[in-house]
């Protein structure tokens, strides 16, 4: 049953946030309990209550709608379904009516809330981002989402899953790496000729060290430019080193200053952060309430403000989004990507240059301020995680579709050629595969299946594909570009499951690829010149063609 997802009932297509298979509430918590006796009761009605009837325990469901972690659409399923079988107490299974869970529940802290809304609240405070918020961030962030805890929960819950966000996470920088344990503990290794890997010196780490000085700082999220690293902390503090510059560090003309240990971000003392992303002459960074900043970049009013490069100052990103919350940035060359959260569901809106036709409008003109890249709603397909390469971006849909555009130079789009996109378009060569993840970097794309198998297509420079048979060291193989998805065998051999894909989303560095896996092993392969892949090479050898373990334990 799908409803209408507003202020009173949360809904929209059910959107799946959970490692569970796809399907109806009632066929999740009616599955056979063989060691209990099923018994119907009724709280409402004509029927005669049971001795046990849901009106007269109102407390314990509350308490088993949050312990059974049902996400936002289940909740509002519960208050609009005209009946709904609902496990209770794990005994029997009762049947109740929509009204039950639909009226007042007369609990502290509002006396008004339903119990799916009391329920939905509750699941929120258990999230690290919204338990310092005060009442009154609270409840602007409610008003931001569209008036209901359901909304609000299905914003954090989309925020987690897309940003792994306070999980471990792995990130393949331009020549450096870091690496982040589910603990908040963060390691560095590779090039560091800006001191971008935090440790006090500019002398290159072939093995993953971890950054001493943060120390009792718990790390949610990670990124990498080059030359420079922001670090993000679970109390929203943001941490920066490397070259002292929140523009382009490519070129060298900024950036003279080096930050070779972690430095808080004094400009943005005042904004509870939750992700930052570093793009070619520009940093973004995005608040706990959904709302964008962006550094530099603003002179000639491409992101929207009027700044010179060299201002550190945060600037809100202005136009559409600023009354619609987002749920994760991803920064490319020139331009920005925004998933959107509203009550009607999931969008995607992008900024900036236009070349090659990445901003997705079917054209190849530059956009001033976020624009809503429309052909989503053409194909009917709910966007649950963005990622912007050099030149192209991609998207992951809620029924596992994949869709990239822009620039498809040595097919890096999937699509069996090398031609330009100027509107996302699904990649049919995936319709067996449903995907729950996407990477993409200088003309390189990765997609993870939901049952932890590895696609991936575009420039095989630096062996960074990862296509490249076990025992052949033939060049020519490991380097060839690849026009469509294909499946990345060497990952399927360490018979671990793929959760996360970082690459090298630069065009001035050859490319490095990690692989984390659910236990938390990190595999590497690809260019390691700089030691960015933490693992020791022979003599003369300046890539991995294979995956290799990464000696570090991330789980």
């Amino acid at each position: 049953l799908a409803v209408p997802m507003d202020a009173t009932t949360s809904g929209t297509p059910t959107i799946q946030y959970h490692n569970i298979p796809d399907q109806p509430i009632t066929a999740i918590i009616a599955s056979p309990l063989p060691t209990f006796q099923r018994q119907q009761r009724h709280c409402f009605g004509d029927s005669t209550p049971g001795e046990f009837p849901l009106s007269a325990n109102p407390s314990i469901v509350l308490h088993v709608l949050t312990t059974c972690n049902l996400d936002p659409q289940d909740l509002a399923k519960l208050e609009a379904s005209a009946t709904m079988l609902f496990l209770f107490d794990l005994t029997c299974l009762l049947q109740a009516t929509c009204s039950f869970f639909r009226q007042p529940a007369n609990f502290a802290p509002d006396l008004d809330l339903s119990l799916s809304e009391l329920a939905a609240l509750d699941m929120c405070q258990k999230r690290a981002i919204f338990k310092p918020m005060t009442t009154e961030q609270r409840q602007d962030l409610k008003r931001r989402c569209g008036g209901s805890w359901k909304l609000v929960l299905r914003y954090l819950m989309a925020g987690e899953a897309c940003c792994r966000r306070e999980k471990s996470q792995a990130i393949a920088g331009p020549g450096h790496s870091i690496a982040v344990t589910s603990k908040g503990i963060v390691y560095s290794f590779g090039s560091n000729s800006s001191g971008q890997l935090g440790h006090g010196t500019t002398e290159e780490e072939s093995r993953p060290r971890p950054i001493r000085t943060l120390q009792g700082i718990r790390i949610i999220q990670a990124t990498a430019g080059a030359g420079r690293t922001m670090l993000v902390s679970d109390s929203g503090k943001v941490y920066a080193f490397g070259k002292d510059s929140f523009g382009e560090a490519e070129y060298g003309v900024q950036g003279s200053k080096t930050v070779t240990s972690p430095q808080l971000v004094e400009s943005l003392k005042n904004i509870f952060v939750v992700q930052a992303a570093i793009g070619n002459f520009f940093t973004a960074v995005l608040s706990r309430e959904g709302r964008v900043y962006t550094f530099s970049w603003g002179s000639d009013g491409k992101l929207g403000h009027h700044t010179d490069q060299s201002d550190v100052e945060p600037r809100p990103l202005l136009g559409a989004l600023e009354d619609i919350p987002v749920v994760q940035i991803a920064a490319g060359y020139c331009y920005l990507l925004c998933l959107a959260c509203q009550p009607s569901g999931m969008s995607v809106y992008s900024v900036g240059c236009g070349l090659g036709g990445k901003l997705g409008h079917g054209s190849r003109t530059d956009e001033k301020y976020p624009r809503l890249i429309e052909q989503f709603g053409l194909l009917n397909l709910q966007p649950m995680v963005v990622a912007a390469g050099a030149w192209h971006a991609a998207v992951v849909g809620r029924d596992g579709r994949v869709c990239t555009w822009g620039w498809g130079r040595y097919g890096c789009l999937g699509h069996g050629n090398d031609e330009c996109e100027s509107a996302p378009k699904v990649v049919e060569a995936l319709n067996n595969v449903k995907a729950v993840h996407v990477a993409t970097g200088d003309y390189t794309t990765f997609v993870v299946s939901n049952d932890g198998d590895v696609y991936s297509f575009g420039c095989g420079e630096s062996a960074s594909l990862g296509h490249n048979a076990v025992g052949n060291d033939e060049q020519g193989n490991r380097h060839a570009n690849v026009l469509s998805p294909e499946l990345v065998t060497s990952l399927k051999q360490i018979n671990e499951r793929v959760v996360q894909i970082s690459l090298t989303n630069s065009i001035y560095w050859n490319a490095h690829t990690f692989a984390l896996t659910e236990s938390g092993k990190l595999y590497a392969f690809g260019a390691g010149d700089k030691g960015q892949l933490g693992i020791e090479l022979v003599a003369n050898q300046t890539e991995r063609g294979n995956p290799e373990r990464v000696e570090i334990d991330l789980g």
